[in-house]
């Protein structure tokens, strides 16, 4: 059986391992064969880009090299797929080739889109890539005082990003001694200050608390450079110093072009994970249109269930179990103090008070991030 993960992500990686580990006699005997093709060699950590974009990590602290992750078996390629033929059981890849599949992942990921709004990409700073991460630093150390906006637009990649870098950044400028010089005011879409409810319940007094505004229901329209004004759909304008954008994020481009899902967001089960109309095509990570958060740990368990069915699905021709829709989400609230929402479909989140311990637990999961990706924590 040919196996085909599309995506070298956190999603894919895990999965291809996993299975690798599940099939190890079936590969050997050439009754399954697990093939990856990705867009780069290179495997990111992207948390890190936060950490990145305040100068705690460099940029070669972020990367490995994506062979050296992968267990012995797997057929790597970077050669990235242009052309989806769902109907033949085949993709084309960028260099021309063809590859069979009786079974296909696609892991591709999300990419940010914040041209998605007038002014947003010269207007503003965010850290979802490296270079705007670097960016981002040198603007903010160059920065002298004055009002420091958030922006938030949905969906957007890591959840609790717009807390944790409204937190971070608190304890930045205070860091700086510049806590008088800098007010900062944090805009979110809907009617509280995060799409979770119990987090925002924890996260709107931790703000009170800090002395950092907000403003809800503000759904951005477009950025005025030159006067440097945030306007809303709804009518309201907020005036800025430094503008720090958690932009609106989109499927990948070649998901859009073979039309396999509105935004790039592909149909997805909720719980068997099958791209919605096709049982032997199956979806994981931030390309679900699944609506749930789109985070290293959804794909982190969304993986680990279809490294499950699919194996049996080898060995015996079924799936053996759903996914529940577990999500594990680390919340940095300043520079040393973090805690944590986890919730699936059915239970709500709960945060707690943060802690120092926490934070610290964090710390060490960025650097245990390595031994995840081989599947292996």
């Amino acid at each position: 059986m040919k196996i085909l993960i599309i995506g070298g992500g956190m999603g894919g990686t895990i999965l291809a391992n996993n299975l690798a580990r599940r099939l190890t006699n079936e590969m050997k005997s050439g009754k399954a064969r697990i093939t990856m093709l990705s867009a780069s060699d290179k495997h990111m950590y992207q948390p890190g880009l936060l950490y990145l974009a305040l100068g705690r990590i460099t940029p070669d602290e972020l990367y490995r090299d994506q062979a050296s992750l992968l267990e012995a078996g797997i057929n790597f390629h970077v050669d990235p797929v242009t052309d989806f033929m769902l109907d033949n059981n085949q993709v084309k890849t960028k260099s021309g080739k063809i590859f069979d599949y009786d079974i296909l992942v696609i892991a591709t990921g999300s990419r940010m889109f914040p041209e998605g709004i007038p002014g947003m990409t010269e207007g503003s700073e965010t850290f979802y890539t490296e270079e705007s991460a670097v960016k981002m630093l040198k603007r903010l150390q160059s920065f002298e005082g004055g009002k420091v906006v958030i922006s938030v637009g949905v969906p957007h990649k890591c959840p609790m990003a717009p807390l944790e870098i409204t937190f971070m950044l608190h304890d930045y400028f205070k860091d700086r001694g510049m806590s008088d010089k800098v007010q900062l005011h944090y805009t979110y879409p809907i009617g509280r200050v995060h799409s979770l409810e119990n987090v925002a319940k924890w996260a709107a007094p931790e703000m009170d608390k800090l002395g950092i505004t907000y403003e809800t229901f503000f759904n951005t329209k477009e950025v005025d450079v030159e006067n440097k004004i945030l306007r809303s759909e709804e009518g309201f304008e907020v005036k800025y110093d430094l503008l720090i954008n958690i932009p609106a994020h989109k499927g990948m481009e070649v998901l859009e072009k073979n039309g396999l899902g509105a935004n790039g967001w592909i149909p997805t089960n909720r719980t068997k994970l099958n791209m919605e109309g096709r049982t032997n095509v199956f979806v994981c990570g931030d390309t679900t249109n699944i609506p749930i958060s789109k985070a290293g740990s959804t794909a982190h368990f969304e993986a680990d269930t279809l490294g499950e069915n699919i194996a049996a699905m080898v060995k015996m021709g079924i799936p053996v179990r759903e996914y529940d829709g577990k999500v594990f989400c680390f919340i940095e609230a300043g520079k040393d103090r973090a805690t944590y929402a986890m919730f699936n479909y059915l239970t709500p989140p709960d945060p707690k008070a943060p802690t120092k311990a926490v934070h610290w637990f964090k710390m060490a999961y960025n650097k245990l991030y390595w031994v995840s990706a081989r599947g292996l924590l």
